[in-house]
C-alpha cells in the first residue's frame, strides 16, 4: 500500500510517500528555520503563509521522480496537534487531493507519526514497546501496546525540551532552533560547573517539568553579569543539556523498569541530541531504539508509517475532517473523524 502523506504542524513543510508503513519512495521537505530565526522563534503566521507557498510545489516535487507503474492508494495528513493555521493548510490541501483522486483519506497524530519514525529506520520493530517521545512542543512518554493502541503515562507540566533548548539558546545568546546550537556549545564544556535543578514532580513520577530549569539558566547568566563575572558558556550549555538528558533518560527508566518493557524507543527533534541518544544506549544497551537523524524531526514518511497501521484500524477521514491545535496521542482517531 503506497500511501502520500503530508506534515505542516509546525514550521516544516513535508511530502512523502512510503509503501507499507516502513520503506520510503520519496521524501521531501521544505524548512522554515532560516525564516523564522530572524524573529529568534516561530511566527505562526509566517508559518501558514509558507506552508500554502510550499505544499504545492513540494507535493509535485514528491511525485514527480516515482516509479512510473506505482500507484498511490491514499492519502494521510496530520491533523493534530500543533498550530493550527499551520495544520490547515496541509488539511485542507490533503482533502482536496484525496476528493479529487477518489483515495481514502487518513488522518494522524503528529506525536504517534513520530514514534512511527522508529519503523522506517528498524524496519524488524514492532509494538509493544515504551516510547518516549521530545520535540519543540512535546515531551510525553507513551506506553505503545500495539501499533494504534496506546496510553500516555507521563508528560510535561510546563514546557517541552525543544522549547527549553529554544529559549535557552536565546539566553546565551545562540539564535534559533536551539537544540543544535546548545549542543554543539556543550561539547567543549564542563557539565559539573554549575549546579542546575532537577524537578521530580509529586503526584505522576514519569511527568516532567523543564521551566525550573529554564530560570535557573537565565538566572545564571543574569547572577554572574551582576557580579562582573565571565560566564563559561560552553559549560552552562553543557550542564543545561545534561540536566534535560538526565531528566528524560530517568523518566523512562523509571516507567521501563515499573511496566516491565525494555524496549525502549525515543523519537522526536530532540531524539537527534548525541548526547541524549549516546545516554539512552548506555541505559538500555540493544533494547534501544532510535531513528536515523534525519527521521527525529518532523516529516511526512513518519506520517505515512503511522497512517499504514491506522488504516488497517479502520480510520478514516473524509471532506468534513478539521484540524485541532491539541488532542491526546492516545485518543480515538475514529471518533475524531465523525465529529
Amino acid at each position: 500500500m503506497n500511501i502520500l502523506a503530508f506534515e505542516t504542524s509546525c514550521d516544516e513543510t513535508a511530502v512523502a510517500v512510503v509503501r507499507n508503513g516502513r520503506e520510503i519512495i520519496s521524501n521531501e521537505l521544505f524548512s522554515q528555520s532560516d525564516i523564522h530565526a530572524l524573529y529568534g522563534g516561530i511566527v505562526p503566521e509566517i508559518a501558514s503563509r509558507q506552508h500554502m507557498l510550499s505544499i504545492g510545489p513540494l507535493c509535485d516535487k514528491a511525485l514527480e521522480n516515482l516509479p512510473p507503474d506505482l500507484q498511490i492508494d491514499a492519502v494521510a495528513v496530520t491533523v493534530a496537534p500543533g498550530l493550527i493555521g499551520a495544520l490547515l493548510v496541509g488539511v485542507n490541501f490533503a482533502k482536496s487531493y484525496a476528493f479529487a483522486k477518489n483515495l481514502p483519506l487518513i488522518p494522524v497524530h503528529h506525536i504517534r507519526g513520530h514514534i512511527a519514525s522508529a519503523y522506517l529506520s528498524e524496519p524488524d520493530l514492532s509494538p509493544p514497546f515504551l516510547a518516549a517521545v521530545a520535540s519543540g512542543g512535546h515531551t510525553q512518554l507513551i506506553h505503545v501496546k500495539d501499533y494504534t493502541v496506546m496510553t500516555v503515562i507521563g508528560t510535561t507540566r510546563d514546557d517541552a525540551a525543544g522549547e527549553a533548548f529554544d529559549k535557552a539558546a536565546r539566553v546565551l545568546g545562540l539564535g534559533y532552533p536551539g537544540g543544535p546550537a546548545i549542543s554543539a556549545l556543550a561539547e567543549s564544556g564542563d557539565d559539573s560547573k554549575y549546579a542546575m535543578p532537577f524537578c521530580q514532580t509529586k503526584t505522576c513520577e514519569y511527568d516532567m517539568s523543564f521551566s525550573g530549569l529554564k530560570t535557573a539558566l537565565l538566572n545564571l547568566c543574569h547572577n554572574t553579569r551582576q557580579k562582573g563575572q565571565e560566564l563559561d558558556a560552553p559549560s552552562a550549555a553543557a550542564c543545561f543539556e545534561k540536566a534535560i538528558c538526565q531528566s528524560i533518560v530517568s523518566r523512562t527508566t523509571a516507567a521501563s523498569k515499573a511496566l516491565g518493557i525494555k524496549k525502549i524507543v525515543m523519537a522526536g527533534g530532540v531524539a537527534a541530541n548525541a548526547r541524549l541518544r549516546r545516554e539512552l544506549v548506555q541505559a538500555f544497551g540493544e533494547h534501544a531504539h532510535i531513528p536515523s537523524v534525519y527521521l527525529c524531526g518532523d516529516n511526512a514518511a513518519m506520517i505515512a508509517a503511522q497512517a499504514f497501521y491506522e488504516y488497517q484500524d479502520g480510520v478514516k477521514g473524509n471532506t468534513a475532517l478539521n484540524a485541532y491545535a491539541s488532542i491526546p496521542a492516545d485518543g480515538d482517531l475514529n471518533g475524531l473523524c465523525q465529529q
